[in-house]
């Protein structure tokens, strides 16, 4: 009973605005790809509001503010196609803009819905049957601060260990806001919601440490990884466990892939400013020595920071190419560091994106290192997606194609037993030719270059691939075929005792897929002329 009851309280969360208010105009279009992968909103302010690189799911969780976890149906592509919106705001205060942005999904896109109560997908905070926690006697509100890791001492094996302390906490609350409370551990939870069912009373005190994704300890590390479930059990007493329970839910009965036309002379409607092609002041110079990591800060109002930076991540910030695709590429591109601190006169005091730095970077480079490039079309090694034995599972051709950083909904996650493999895909409903297209983003460090599907596979599959990261599968011992001296397609060696696995190995034992490589014309950075040092400021 207790638990029917805590279910119930969540269910008036669902309740929505019905205001008719609308944007004066909007320009609305299908995003441009690019290396920035994550929504942006930016707004109200100076009359606009703004969003960027937004799936149909980002744009109706937005709209009717609740979690995506609450919103079910609607058509496969929901979370795959990206939009821009630019809206022009009515005249005086902004006030609430989501039942404007409700009003403009149902023009442009046909958007139709419905409330309903269903069962989904979701985490069950439980309580071991012995509780580490203290009762909490504080009268502060209650919260959980993060720690950040101390600094590595030089030379020595390190694990960064991140902490939370939290006080005067009711489970309910921590539950209720977990991803805020658990900070960087929340990639555990992979869209999910989390629900109290402890039955605990009142509010208390605990703290707990963890590792989080992608650090890992090799033989002779002085401290072992452990993951967020393993430090809640052990530290606090607390258990997470998959289930399914009715929630308040938005349905998505129907809605239009492409919207409808914009205005005729809709960004003179808006007045939408350009976006700017060079910064306006800019400081570069070489990196202190004393000087350890490399650090790269986008701030608000278009100020870009960075330490430490080799000539390479430059030249790839500025065409988004590895130095694997950058024909003059000489060492010192990767020894010599720079720092440059840079402003470029940005509308409404916003920060930029990663696609929109492009052409700045390239502005700077050009006049502060005399750089002189062009771009064609070379024969270079490429891969080629193929089936050897397929493993993987039809897909419900109605489901939503997609492919998360994390474990699939009710399956554990093998990343705990084996936290050196780190990287976890989980794809649903894709063809192999969109996941050919997306293996250069998801397996960076690994594919430089597009990839062709030759499976010959048709329709969707639903499949996880378990992996280690370039750097640390070379560590391993792996081999990375593409950054050894081989080159792409280099056979890997044997699995090595630490527990590393290549992308090449995962793909091949866990999916029956592989990546074979043959030379085709790949788009390439050619450098005529550069200077190693860069002109006085």
């Amino acid at each position: 009973m207790k638990q029917t009851l805590c279910l119930i309280a969540l269910l008036p969360g669902l309740a929505f605005s019905q205001s008719a208010t609308s944007f004066e105009a909007a320009d609305v279009h299908v995003s441009t790809p690019g290396q920035n992968s994550f929504m942006r909103v930016t707004g109200p302010g100076n009359g606009l509001y703004r969003i960027q690189r937004a799936t149909m799911l980002d744009l109706i969780r937005t709209a009717y503010g609740i979690e995506s976890a609450r919103i079910v149906g609607g058509p496969n592509w929901l979370e795959d196609i990206r939009f821009d919106v630019a809206a022009k705001l009515p005249e005086g205060p902004p006030g609430d803009v989501k039942p404007m942005l409700r009003a403009l999904l149902a023009e442009r896109f046909a958007l139709k819905t419905h409330e309903d109560n269903r069962a989904i997908s979701a985490l069950a905070l439980k309580v071991t049957k012995h509780a580490l926690m203290k009762k909490s006697t504080s009268s502060d509100p209650g919260q959980c601060k993060f720690v950040p890791p101390k600094q590595p001492e030089p030379g020595k094996p390190y694990v960064p260990t991140f902490s939370m302390e939290c006080s005067n906490m009711t489970m309910a609350a921590f539950a209720g806001n977990f991803a805020r409370n658990v900070g960087p551990g929340s990639d555990i939870l992979n869209g999910r919601l989390v629900v109290d069912q402890t039955e605990l009373a009142g509010t208390w005190d605990f703290d707990f440490h963890f590792t989080p994704r992608g650090f890992v300890s090799f033989p002779g590390g002085e401290t072992a990884p452990i993951s967020l479930p393993e430090a809640l059990e052990k530290q606090v007493g607390l258990l997470l466990e998959p289930v399914a329970v009715p929630f308040s839910v938005l349905v998505v009965d129907s809605v239009n892939r492409n919207p409808t036309p914009n205005e005729p002379g809709i960004a003179d409607k808006i007045h939408l400013p350009p976006i700017p092609t060079e910064f306006d002041v800019a400081d570069v110079k070489p990196t202190d020595p004393d000087f350890r990591g490399a650090m790269f800060n986008i701030q608000p109002g278009g100020r870009v920071t960075m330490r430490g930076m080799p000539m390479s991540q430059l030249l790839r910030q500025a065409w988004n190419l590895p130095p694997q695709l950058i024909i003059g590429f000489a060492d010192w591109m990767n020894r010599d560091r720079f720092d440059v601190v840079a402003k470029a006169d940005v509308p409404g005091g916003q920060g930029l994106t990663m696609d929109e730095l492009g052409p700045l970077f390239q502005a700077l480079l050009k006049d502060r290192f005399k750089l002189a490039a062009h771009l064609e079309q070379r024969p270079m090694a490429a891969y080629t997606l193929v089936a050897a034995r397929p493993k993987m599972k039809k897909a419900d051709p109605a489901s939503r194609t997609r492919c998360v950083e994390g474990p699939a909904p009710d399956e554990k996650d093998p990343r705990d037993k084996n936290p050196i493999a780190s990287r976890l895909i989980t794809c649903q409903n894709i063809t192999m030719a969109e996941f050919a297209a997306r293996l250069q983003n998801l397996a960076s460090g690994y594919i430089f270059s597009p990839v062709v599907d030759a499976t010959g596979l048709e329709g969707g599959y639903d499949f996880s691939l378990n992996f280690s990261p370039a750097g640390v599968a070379q560590m391993g011992r792996m081999g990375n075929p593409q950054q050894n001296n081989n080159g792409p397609g280099a056979t890997p060696v044997a699995q090595d005792p630490t527990g590393a696995i290549s992308l090449l190995d995962a793909m091949e034992k866990q999916l029956g897929l592989k990546l074979q490589s043959e030379k085709r014309p790949v788009e390439v950075l050619v450098i005529d002329h550069i200077e190693q040092k860069p002109a006085d400021n």
